[in-house]
């Protein structure tokens, strides 16, 4: 392709023959490394421009972001879909109604736990990532920020660890 440029190689050829001595090369080498340096960084951003172009919000593509970034050799990163439970509600004894809390009559629910208000409230989770313990302690932010790039703009997380 037309980047891959071997600059060295076309200082030297661009050198004419008559100066083309071990010396003159050497110092020519020292002039064109800030070039290649420079040349070196570009595809290293290129790089990454590229995987972060063929990769976007869908789950596999994020799961397969985040374990490579942060679990290569494992891959242990996992990405769930939120659940959302039935609601169901808790009522005394004055009001009424079928559910009191310790009736065993009403058995049709199941047994009742108390979760928090996000558990049921569709609007408020969409996805959970569950992340290594040993992962989670020093890439938090890397974590987060690597998530926040890749997903859609209306969905919210939870990070949990796994």
């Amino acid at each position: 392709m037309w980047f891959n440029i071997n600059i060295k190689k076309l200082a030297v050829l661009h050198l004419p023959t008559a100066l083309r001595k071990a010396r003159e090369i050497k110092f020519l080498f020292s002039l064109v490394k800030p070039l290649s340096r420079i040349h070196f960084d570009w595809l290293q951003v290129r790089n990454e421009n590229i995987y972060k172009l063929n990769h976007n919000s869908q789950v596999c593509y994020l799961r397969k972001t985040l374990n490579d970034r942060f679990d290569p050799a494992e891959r242990r990163i996992i990405i769930m879909d939120y659940q959302i439970y039935k609601q169901n509600y808790i009522y005394t004894q004055g009001e009424n109604k079928p559910f009191k809390l310790g009736n065993s009559s009403s058995t049709d629910c199941g047994p009742m736990y108390l979760r928090p208000a996000y558990d049921y409230d569709l609007s408020t989770l969409n996805f959970i990532v569950k992340v290594p313990n040993e992962l989670l302690v020093d890439n938090i932010y890397k974590i987060k920020a690597l998530i926040e790039y890749y997903k859609l703009a209306n969905k919210k997380y939870k990070i949990e660890k796994l």
